[in-house]
């Protein structure tokens, strides 16, 4: 029976093939496009180059571009690895010539997938990891947005009534915000008055009206200067207060639909029972993961990809060396730590881990990630048993 490797470099409109055999002959060099037709008619002229024997698929991207050719690939029942691009990148320097080309780079891919036995496979994905972590990217993107827009807004405050631009936290107070919205300047914000403000601002659902009034009042009988182009700016002002409300309330429904999305999933209960865990960084772990832990061996292999576990750097006589990872998933490593460090604040076993190695000699950072790798084990443990996470008294120190 014939074995074969197929290649892919893939890419946002078109993917390259090259297709090898056991020799790494190249029976196929063929550049397609991303869309269905066109996979179904590469596998089908894949799997009779194969001649009913097996065909290794393997790419270099496992989201994005590559989705709909996965898709096609894994409901087929094909098998498909994947090989980061780093991997490709550093490989590509053994091979002859240096020169680089989408063909070349799937014949990298494909030989890659015919020597190495350590790629992981990509399977059909979980549909509810799927959509938290497209959730949770478009609300990353929403929380950036919000933030340059506020940054934009106090910038622009700055320029012509610097009272008003340090007198309120406009990333935390949606009623100073509001008022942008309406009075932008020191004498719109004179003639309405205090009560006046008030009076809106309630109407407006805002909550601590009276004391916004009273803030923004102060500030304007502060300035009776007028800076140049101050009629441009204040409508530059009103709009960004507009944008930041709107982005605030959008970030509320995103954050809604993850939530109600991670309790469909066989994980949430468990996760949200561990300390430091809430909806949105349970709903990080789990879009990290791919939404099951089975792909890991042990806990150790999910630390690893956590960027949790440290690396040797051995040579020669020198032994020990450990660093920290360069190759591992960000999301996976935030969602782990800001977990562990909330934990260190309310729970009291994380809180003695944590100061025991404190007291150790290490700083926060090094404390916090020393404490998220432990817990590591536990939530490994937890979700591959389907166990909630019991909260227990530390055990007293031995008397000396």
């Amino acid at each position: 029976m014939r074995q074969l490797w197929a290649g892919i470099d893939a890419g946002k409109t078109h993917h390259h093939c090259v297709v090898i055999d056991e020799a790494g002959r190249q029976l196929l060099s063929r550049r397609v496009r991303n869309a269905e037709d066109d996979l179904l008619d590469l596998l089908a002229t894949v799997s009779a180059l194969a001649d009913d024997g097996a065909v290794l698929w393997a790419t270099d991207l496992n989201q994005g571009g590559a989705a709909l050719l996965i898709a096609v690939l894994t409901s087929n029942g094909q098998q498909l690895v994947y090989i980061p691009g780093r991997i490709i990148y550093h490989a590509a320097r053994t091979y002859r010539g240096d020169g680089k080309t989408d063909a070349k780079d799937a014949a990298i891919i494909a030989d890659q997938a015919r020597v190495r036995r350590d790629l992981h496979p990509i399977t059909g994905s979980d549909p509810i990891a799927t959509a938290l972590r497209m959730l949770a990217a478009h609300r990353a993107d929403l929380v950036a947005d919000r933030t340059r827009t506020i940054n934009r807004l106090r910038a622009t405050l700055l320029e012509y009534f610097p009272g008003l631009e340090a007198a309120f936290d406009y990333a935390h107070r949606q009623a100073a915000l509001r008022l942008l919205t309406k009075y932008q300047t020191p004498a719109a914000i004179r003639r309405a008055g205090e009560n006046r403000i008030t009076a809106w601002l309630t109407a407006q659902g805002c909550r601590a009206g009276a004391a916004i009034a009273a803030r923004a009042v102060e500030a304007a009988h502060a300035q009776h200067t007028t800076t140049a182009n101050e009629h441009v700016a204040a409508l530059i002002v009103a709009r960004l207060a507009a944008d930041a409300l709107r982005l605030q309330q959008d970030l509320v429904t995103i954050e809604s639909e993850i939530e109600t999305r991670l309790h469909t999933h066989v994980y949430a209960e468990t996760l949200l029972s561990v300390p430091g865990f809430g909806p949105l960084l349970a709903a990080e772990f789990i879009a990290a993961t791919g939404g099951t832990i089975s792909r890991h061996d042990s806990a150790d292999r999910l630390a690893g990809l956590a960027g949790l576990a440290p690396v040797p750097r051995d040579s020669g006589r020198i032994t020990g060396n450990l660093h920290r990872p360069t190759r591992f998933d960000r999301r996976l490593l935030r969602a782990c730590y800001i977990a562990a460090q909330t934990a260190a604040r309310c729970a009291p076993d994380s809180r003695t881990f944590y100061d025991r190695k404190r007291t150790e000699g290490k700083n926060h950072q090094q404390a916090v990630l020393a404490l998220a790798r432990r817990r590591i084990n536990v939530i490994y443990a937890l979700l591959r048993d389907g166990t909630l996470y019991e909260h227990r008294a530390p055990l007293p120190s031995p008397i000396p």
